[in-house]
């Protein structure tokens, strides 16, 4: 039997000496999609946060395990490479960089070469831009700049297909998004996941509208740093309908 893809077990994090997360254990295996869902301050951002190594958090126990390994204590930059995406919720702009020297970079650190053909990436990215319906214009556009809230996120996919990761981390890529946006960020997701069927996924959102559009496999419901409940994709159903108060802790 193969490993998870990604293994969270008992792990705790803090910020400024503040616990967030305490004791989160959660498995992901090939192809699986896993939605994190939870009342604002619960740690769903957090969580993605720290699995993808933020300086700003710090694992005071417990283990983050990439196929078998603990990466729990690794820079950022060396859990992208190993094959880890964050697509972030507010994708920063850079001014001067365009979007295909941006990839260019970022494939050839995934791939572990010093360099990578302009040429080849320039052929991947029309293919890919091709499937996802983005004009060919978008590659020459600097990164992120003057972009609006649905192209950040159309070009957060566009990245996550070039890069082929072994688990990819959607922070509220739903967010700011008006409903027809969403829809378009959606199928570009289904469509990566349809090139790439073993790639793990984990979305975290507030919202079902996306979970409606990418159906998950599991549902995971947040608080106070704590997955207190899991559930199939009628658990985010229930959720809309009902809110978390059925999951509330006691002193909560």
């Amino acid at each position: 039997m193969s490993k998870p893809l990604l293994e969270l077990r008992n792990l705790h994090a803090e910020a400024e000496g503040s616990s967030i997360l305490r004791g989160v254990d959660l498995i992901v295996n090939e192809g699986e999609v896993h939605a994190l869902m939870g009342p604002n301050g619960a740690g769903k951002s957090t969580l993605a946060s720290v699995i993808m190594g933020h300086p700003g958090y710090k694992v005071t126990s417990g283990e983050i395990l990439l196929k078998g390994e603990n990466i729990a204590t690794w820079t950022p930059d060396a859990r992208a490479r190993a094959g880890i995406f964050l697509a972030f919720q507010y994708p920063e702009a850079i001014g001067g960089v365009s979007v295909i020297q941006f990839l260019r970079q970022a494939i050839a650190a995934r791939k572990g070469l010093d360099e990578l053909s302009v040429l080849e990436v320039r052929l991947d990215l029309a293919e890919w831009m091709d499937r996802l319906g983005i004009d060919s214009a978008f590659a020459e556009r600097h990164l992120n700049d003057g972009f609006s809230g649905g192209e950040r996120k159309r070009n957060e996919v566009l990245q996550m297909a070039l890069l082929d990761p072994v688990v990819a981390l959607l922070d509220e890529t739903d967010s700011g998004l008006d409903i027809d946006a969403l829809r378009v960020v959606a199928k570009g997701v289904r469509t990566v996941r349809e090139q790439h069927p073993a790639m793990g996924a984990v979305v975290v959102t507030h919202y079902v509208k996306l979970l409606d559009e990418i159906r998950p496999d599991f549902v995971h419901v947040l608080f106070d740093g704590q997955i207190v409940h899991s559930g199939g994709a009628e658990l985010a159903e229930q959720i809309d309908h009902e809110g978390y108060d059925a999951w509330r802790p006691v002193s909560a």
